[in-house]
């Protein structure tokens, strides 16, 4: 019986506290207070928070009166129905302007403006940001994403680990690959300590072609001019299989690689076969779930701040560093691929973060 009406009154005091009380009910702590009653005991009987009793005193003897007070600031010039009107629209439709809020904002009766939603809106956590590009994937795109993610959450650990990962990417010369912050005052942006020297086009680039697997990386390959079909298959012949050799992985090793059209014409594909080369069967459109972008990463840092002046230096600058590379970092990397492959069952074959 003592438990239930403990109960009670801890859910009379939550919803207390959420609402004003009565003028009467202030007026009886009041009374009792002046009586000689002290905070706990009046707390007790009339089944109010302590920390109420208290304020409802303090305020007593500052404003003498119980009476709610004007509240200071302007009364807000979206109501809270309003408000939660707007939020319904945005939730259902994220793509929509501040403009049509507005229209919809005065088609309820309350006609408010653009800083005044937009201030409403934060209120609810909801900010404008840019929206993300990604692949248009249709249902047989998604289907396929969904298969692919199922299929290979069964593989093991070891099996990922025979994985040879393969991406191409850019290089340039003076590109800046992330922000860098500077300390300065206000009004003092462009002095030349506080900025950082550019060129037109980067200064030049290179393309480079790379694979790692669980072991560490393998070989780094600058490509001259444009690639296609046949050079990209040359430098299969030259590489592929030395890197192979290098990280110790054997002729039993599936090589990954996107579905970029070089890559699946039919004479790679007849490279493939005539090299008894495992390929690992990559859905088209699927986000991008290869973890060598985080190796690439991790390689324009290392390059840029070593200042590479020309391409010679850019191409010699760019092996080294990608030697460098530990082991361990490569390890972590396929390691998170049964995550990636979650966020995708989690995503239910869409665009994931990655």
């Amino acid at each position: 019986m003592r438990l239930y009406s403990s109960q009670c009154m801890s859910e009379q005091m939550r919803i207390m506290r959420s609402k004003e009380l009565f003028k009467e009910l202030r007026d009886r702590i009041v009374a009792r207070h002046r009586s000689g009653q002290g905070y706990k005991i009046i707390s007790a009987a009339l089944k109010v928070p302590k920390s109420t009793v208290a304020s409802i005193i303090l305020k007593w003897k500052t404003f003498g009166t119980t009476r709610t007070l004007p509240r200071p600031g302007r009364p807000a010039k979206l109501s809270n129905r309003g408000r939660r009107a707007l939020v319904r629209e945005v939730k259902k439709n994220p793509k929509i302007t501040v403009a049509e809020l507005q229209r919809c904002s005065r088609e309820m009766g309350e006609s408010s403006t653009k800083s005044t939603i937009t201030a409403a809106l934060h209120q609810s956590g909801l900010y404008g940001r840019g929206a993300r590009r990604k692949p248009l994937l249709g249902a047989r795109h998604m289907k396929a994403h969904i298969e692919f993610a199922k299929r290979h959450m069964k593989d093991s650990q070891t099996m990922r680990n025979m994985i040879l990962w393969f991406d191409e990417t850019k290089i340039e010369l003076f590109g800046v690959n992330s922000k860098r912050y500077v300390w300065r005052k206000p009004g003092t942006a462009h002095p030349l300590p506080n900025t950082i020297p550019t060129v037109k086009h980067g200064g030049g680039s290179i393309m480079l072609w790379g694979c790692f697997s669980a072991a560490g990386t393998g070989r780094l390959v600058a490509i001259e001019g444009n690639m296609n079909v046949a050079k990209y298959r040359d430098i299969l012949e030259e590489n592929l299989f030395h890197s192979a050799q290098d990280l110790r992985l054997g002729r039993r090793f599936t090589f990954q690689q996107d579905n970029d059209p070089k890559h699946t014409a039919k004479i790679t594909k007849q490279w493939f076969r005539n090299n008894s080369v495992t390929v690992l069967d990559w859905p088209s459109q699927i986000p991008d779930l290869n973890p060598i972008e985080h190796l690439w990463r991790d390689l324009k840092m290392a390059v840029h701040q070593r200042s590479p002046s020309n391409l010679t230096e850019l191409e010699r600058i760019c092996k080294e560093e990608w030697q460098r590379i530990p082991k361990s970092r490569c390890e972590k990397f396929v390691a998170s691929f049964p995550r990636r492959l979650m966020a995708v069952l989690a995503q239910k074959g869409a665009s994931t973060q990655h």
